[in-house]
């Protein structure tokens, strides 16, 4: 079972593949990269059924497709499927980005972990030398974490729900980093952070874990997660005194550049982009 993929002849085509695939501002970004840089080329959004992955990919590449992005739930099937990873996307254990090379070859990388620090960086948030404390620890925490420790934090403590998820991630990473894990009632005794990440799932609910009220102090807080109003992470952290609060659109947006780089050797700018977006939402 494949979806209905029906591509563009005599253009470069490019996807977003997902399932649910219609809310992504995927195809805007990319179609307004193209026309800020002159890249001929059109972008679909592709619901893949649930099962359907390396069909609907195997069906994708059959027709001529040039590349992809990979959205939730997939990008771990989709490093499964990859003939070559980069050594970001082997470390996550997830793709996001995938392109054909000239033997046909499926190429996988992640551009998760960039987009973070790209946007954190053009908030002026910096991660050296600071202490920084990550919310969740599921697939979006795995796919940054490289390019976060990159950047050299003073210390970094993973908290979650279920402390042996944390501490499982933890140990995947140990041969590279020491990383710092427990549970959300053992928070209250950690003391203030200079960063606050969000990457809980469920960032778009009202269902936020308890945190204590200094938890950040004046420092800065951002939630991978983004929406058309505050987020609950994000509303919480302006209610508590937080220096910054800022969703997760910016990082959605430089994750997209990063991408369309690999893909057309060619960097687009993001700010206009994330202005663009944000004055949607309005």
């Amino acid at each position: 079972m494949t979806s209905d993929i029906q591509l563009v002849p005599d253009i470069d085509n490019y996807a977003v593949m997902g399932n649910p695939v219609a809310h992504s501002k995927s195809p805007l970004i990319h179609q307004a990269f193209a026309v800020e840089t002159g890249e001929r080329m059109v972008y679909h959004a592709i619901l893949v059924p649930v099962g359907g992955f390396e069909a609907t990919l195997d069906d994708f590449q059959e027709q001529g497709g040039r590349g992809l992005n990979i959205t939730v739930p997939f990008k771990e099937d989709a490093c499964q499927a990859m003939d070559v990873l980069t050594p970001r996307a082997e470390l996550a254990g997830a793709v996001n980005t995938i392109w054909f090379d000239a033997d046909g070859r499926r190429c996988g990388d992640t551009t998760d972990g960039t987009g973070l620090v790209r946007d954190l960086a053009r908030l002026g948030i910096e991660l050296e030398g600071r202490r920084l404390l990550i919310l969740g620890a599921g697939g979006a925490v795995r796919g940054v974490l490289g390019e976060v420790m990159e950047q050299r934090p003073a210390g970094l403590l993973i908290v979650n729900r279920t402390p042996a998820r944390a501490r499982e991630l933890r140990d995947s990473f140990s041969s590279h980093w020491d990383i710092d894990v427990c549970g959300f009632e053992e928070l209250e005794d950690k003391g203030r952070f200079d960063v606050v990440i969000n990457a809980i799932p469920a960032g778009l609910t009202a269902a936020l874990p308890p945190l204590p009220d200094d938890l950040a102090g004046d420092g800065d807080c951002y939630d991978m997660v983004y929406g058309d109003a505050a987020t609950p992470f994000v509303a919480w952290a302006r209610k508590h005194g937080a220096r910054s609060a800022n969703d997760g659109l910016g990082m959605l947006v430089e994750q997209a550049a990063e991408s369309f780089y690999i893909w057309r050797g060619v960097r687009p700018q993001t700010e206009p982009v994330i202005k663009m977006l944000r004055a949607s939402e309005g």
